[in-house]
């Protein structure tokens, strides 16, 4: 079984993949095939965990390719902190493609940045709630809750894991915002 984990960005994914890394009966990634097209982007390996948020842009491809085979996971943080953190890469990697001109084409370029990155997390999220309303294995994951998720996760996975390792990994800021 394959796991796709779901989210904005900038809300511990980094952190989530680094602690699936100790997880033994599944590879894990983040990120993993960003960079490749058709078929090739989705050709994840039999029982791996990829962390992804430009999955949400995708999900149409996702779901024709794994369905309600995979588990899905949808990883949040506090609004407010992911915001802030997109705001602080408002012209980097995703913000950059998301705001003028990019998704948003014909946006004020004065807009305040912390409106665009809500306005992001917003659609993002309701994307992706979108696409696991009909999905039968699945769970919310909340990056405040990080310790009791973490386990219920991989319970839910049948996860073979050296869980104090994979939790410890949430004491760590992977991939900080500056």
């Amino acid at each position: 079984m394959n796991v796709f984990v779901l989210c904005t960005g900038r809300c511990g994914s980094t952190t989530f993949a680094k602690a699936c890394q100790h997880i033994h009966n599944f590879t894990a990634a983040h990120e993993s095939r960003t960079g490749l097209l058709g078929a090739d982007r989705f050709a994840y390996p039999p029982n791996h965990i990829e962390v992804d948020n430009r999955l949400a842009w995708l999900l149409g491809r996702l779901d024709k390719k794994y369905g309600n085979d995979a588990f899905y996971v949808h990883l949040t943080r506090n609004e407010e902190d992911t915001c802030n953190s997109l705001v602080k890469r408002i012209n980097q990697g995703i913000m950059r493609a998301y705001k003028t001109p990019g998704v948003l084409l014909k946006m004020d370029k004065t807009t305040d940045p912390q409106v665009i990155a809500r306005d992001y997390c917003h659609t993002i999220n309701e994307n992706i709630r979108m696409f696991l309303k009909d999905k039968t294995k699945q769970m919310d994951f909340s990056l405040e809750n990080w310790a009791q998720d973490f386990s219920q996760f991989c319970a839910a996975i049948d996860a073979e894991v050296n869980l104090q390792a994979a939790l410890g990994e949430f004491n760590i800021k992977h991939n900080a915002s500056l």
